[in-house]
């Protein structure tokens, strides 16, 4: 597990929360629940509470949290077979999702999300922005891809595991540096994403090959 970190003072926060992933996360670990109606409201109920958990150990100046739109990204246009291992999400799940907005919009927390990219991307994108803004950002995610982002100013919270990641954590756990991840994952593959790799690389021997070349483009 990574050590916990400490934030800079000196720079105000801002978490943004990888919506999708933690709605998905409290979908399949919590047992049903439903309304009056009958309408299911337990992956919308885990997610409130890691919400309100954040705000209240946290205490992040800023915040946001951001959704896929759906399945059709720019990604998958280039390539078709992009997660398309992955099943469709469940209408138990699909039907919570406006009341999660709702809580949001009530909660007064920003709801971030665009047509044909990913809430991975929008979270980048923001990241990198706000970073230069001069802000402290921490990504509130399980998903490793996410891993490739952290700098001294960027940090990868996983609350599942009440883990922060800095750079020297995510080598630890990566073998690569931050911005080495996406030539490890376009080596290795990465079975999560149907990204098949380089045949007869693996995970370890693509680190090696990495620490020895620098970058694929070297």
């Amino acid at each position: 597990m990574a050590q916990s970190l400490s934030l800079p003072l000196d720079r105000p926060s801002l978490y943004l929360i990888d919506g999708s992933s933690y709605l998905y996360r409290a979908y399949f670990a919590l047992p049903f629940l439903s309304n009056s109606k009958g309408i299911p409201t337990h992956a919308a109920y885990g997610f409130t509470r890691m919400v309100m958990k954040i705000v209240k150990e946290h205490q992040p100046q800023y915040m946001a949290v951001a959704f896929d739109v759906g399945r059709e990204t720019f990604r998958t246009e280039t390539y078709q077979e992009y997660k398309a291992q992955r099943p469709s999400m469940p209408d138990e799940l699909a039907v919570q999702i406006p009341y999660v907005k709702e809580i949001l919009q009530a909660l007064r927390i920003p709801v971030l999300e665009m047509e044909n990219y990913e809430a991975d991307d929008v979270i980048a994108t923001l990241a990198k922005r706000a970073e230069t803004a001069g802000f402290q950002v921490v990504i509130v995610t399980g998903d490793k891809d996410m891993l490739q982002l952290v700098t001294e100013n960027i940090q990868v919270f996983d609350p599942m595991k009440e883990a922060f990641y800095g750079p020297q954590e995510v080598e630890k756990r990566m073998g690569v540096a931050p911005h080495q991840i996406p030539d490890l994952l376009g080596l290795a593959g990465d079975s999560i994403d149907n990204i098949p790799g380089v045949k007869g690389i693996g995970q370890k021997s693509a680190q090696e090959l990495i620490k020895s070349m620098g970058s694929l483009e070297e």
